[in-house]
């Protein structure tokens, strides 16, 4: 009898170990999943401000003053005087 309960006594010792390195690891791969998530927040956050900027700098350069101003000086068109406009119809 004491043969079990000695045996028992292992067993649950070794149980209690596996579950004490069971929730080491446990804890040491959460934490480096949490940096992760925090290193990607950041990731993410630098590319939201790129996104706004690249979008900012697309409204500037597609205003219609800035393609007026372009046609004009780089192409050298020049609106139609209103007797050279044609409509056609369909």
């Amino acid at each position: 009898m004491k043969k079990n309960v000695h045996k028992i006594y292992i067993v649950l010792a070794l149980a209690v170990m596996c579950s004490a390195l069971a929730v080491v690891y446990t804890k040491h791969h959460s934490r480096q999943l949490f940096i992760e998530l925090e290193a990607l927040k950041s990731q993410r956050d630098d590319l939201d401000i790129e996104w706004n900027r690249l979008m900012l700098e697309q409204a500037t350069w597609a205003t219609p003053t800035r393609i007026e101003a372009i046609a004009r000086d780089r192409l050298q068109m020049t609106l139609p005087q209103a007797d050279k406009i044609v409509i056609v119809g369909p």
